[in-house]
């Protein structure tokens, strides 16, 4: 049986990237035991999610094999559920079915699919065989073209009609309601202008009657507005949006730096409920 997640409070999702090419930590954790060490640090600062990739979906970024993706996570995966606390849930970051599948019989609780459902078809279908958490992000284009020139009538609107469409088929598709989260996808085919309209407007999305997800960690929106330009150095930028995400209802948080946002958000969140 899963493990059911708590939505009463913010929640935060540690990024643990096992790829060479993530724009922020690719290559940061070479073997299996500084990967599990890393997700053993960020569950200890707080982290009630651990979203674990194979595959980097960085702006340029060139796709992943299934077989490559499973020979990145599948031990990850497998010694993290031998020493983790069992309240913790394990997410994969991944848009194949096959991946997925790999996982999810390595007991993952969640998939974080950062096409929304578009590049497979049978990933909705096996997420509800499953019953598993399911989180459709959205994206303008594909990761290597996505940031070359993202265009827009209406940013908000049409996000926000994305998500509520793909949420609709993946219930058709069996998936319970309070299992799907969505995330509008900062960063992914919008530009500065786009991911500010949105972080201003982040009630429509919560407003959408599903569970949500922010993931703002380190993204290139705060060099341009900060001329932060490390990523490592953008960490007061992510912290900001973390705690305007709490003020408008958003309930998953997904960060590099977990002790930092997490107080910032226990810091918002009390304001918010005093």
């Amino acid at each position: 049986m899963a493990n059911k997640i708590d939505f009463t409070k913010p929640i935060i999702m540690g990024v643990l990237n096992v790829t060479p090419d993530s724009f922020s930590d690719g290559g940061s954790y070479p073997s299996c035991n500084s990967a599990v060490d890393k997700a053993l640090i960020m569950i200890e600062q707080g982290a009630s999610i651990i979203d674990i990739g194979g595959e980097s979906t960085r702006p340029g970024s060139e796709r992943v094999s299934a077989i490559e993706q499973k020979r990145r996570i599948i031990d990850v995966i497998s010694q993290l559920k031998k020493v983790m606390p069992k309240t913790v849930i394990i997410s994969v970051d991944t848009t194949s079915s096959e991946v997925a599948e790999a996982a999810i019989n390595l007991g993952v609780e969640m998939i974080n699919d950062v096409s929304g459902g578009k590049d497979d078809e049978a990933m909705m279908s096996l997420v509800a065989k499953h019953n598993l958490y399911y989180c459709i992000m959205h994206m303008q284009g594909k990761p290597k073209t996505m940031q070359d020139n993202p265009l827009y009538e209406d940013v908000l609107i049409e996000v926000a009609s994305f998500l509520q469409t793909q949420a609709k088929k993946a219930i058709k598709a069996g998936i319970q309601k309070d299992k799907i989260i969505l995330d509008p996808g900062i960063g992914f085919g919008k530009t500065t202008n786009h991911n500010l309209e949105i972080l201003k407007n982040l009630k429509k999305i919560s407003s959408l009657g599903y569970y949500t997800l922010l993931g703002t960690s380190r993204k290139k929106l705060f060099s341009e507005v900060s001329l932060a330009n490390n990523p490592v150095d953008r960490l007061p930028g992510t912290c900001v949006t973390s705690a305007i995400g709490v003020m408008a209802d958003m309930n998953i948080f997904r960060v590099h730096d977990v002790w930092q946002n997490k107080q910032a958000i226990d810091v918002a969140y009390a304001i918010k409920n005093i």
